[in-house]
């Protein structure tokens, strides 16, 4: 593991045994996807929202928060307690901040558009927030790691607060401030493909390549 610098307002570790939260983040306008809310498309003969839902549930015990923004949202799901971001307009760096803040305990965020993401990366993220303050999986993205697949304690609040006031809307901004741990790309391969697992549906296309990757998937069964 990949440890990055720990900055002045970092906490201490977390208590072992502390509950650990999910959340489905389904912020964003999916401008590529027309406006509709991708999370709600079927791969495999289901929602993407509800294979998330399932996932963390056997994951972490619990069902996870739903941070979404749409009026309707609630409406998507209702056995999920639905929150719209703390403070609108601000991305994905918004929809952590909003998870963090809502939990609030250690909480494993997922984009609401990656239909492949599995239990056992579920549960690493899970564990290893017992001694980090953010944890983040390695990916050969535009990034390098995976923001939005990620793992985040109650100290990453108040850096995500001093980038925003610093207007810095990018979602790995404030880990220069906090105690990172990046799971190497390696150790993520033994849970899946990277390419596969974190696989996200932008577009039309991505939905039917999405389907038919786990079509094919489950057929090699």
């Amino acid at each position: 593991m990949n440890e990055g610098r720990r900055g002045s307002g970092a906490a201490g570790p977390q208590d072992g045994g502390q509950l650990v939260r999910g959340a489905i983040l389904a912020g964003g306008r999916a401008t590529r996807f027309g406006g509709k809310p991708k999370g709600l498309e079927v791969v495999g003969g289901e929602r993407i929202l509800d294979r998330l839902a399932a996932v963390m549930m056997e994951a972490l015990g619990e069902p996870p928060l739903l941070v979404a923004n749409a009026p309707e949202a609630a409406g998507w799901r209702p056995d999920l307690e639905t929150v719209p971001d703390v403070r609108p307009g601000l991305g994905a760096l918004g929809g952590i901040l909003t998870a963090v803040v809502r939990a609030p305990a250690p909480v494993v965020c997922v984009a609401w558009d990656m239909p492949f993401v599995s239990v056992p990366l579920i549960r690493l993220l899970a564990d290893t927030l017992d001694r980090y303050d953010a944890v983040l999986p390695e990916s050969e993205g535009r990034r390098g790691v995976e923001p939005l697949c990620a793992g985040y304690g109650p100290a990453c609040r108040g850096a995500i607060e001093e980038s925003l006031a610093a207007g810095d809307l990018r979602a790995i901004s404030f880990h220069d401030r906090i105690r990172v741990c990046i799971l190497p790309l390696e150790q993520v391969q033994g849970f899946a493909d990277p390419d596969l697992i974190f696989f996200n549906v932008n577009t039309a296309d991505d939905l039917n390549k999405a389907d038919d990757l786990w079509r094919r998937r489950a057929s090699s069964r």
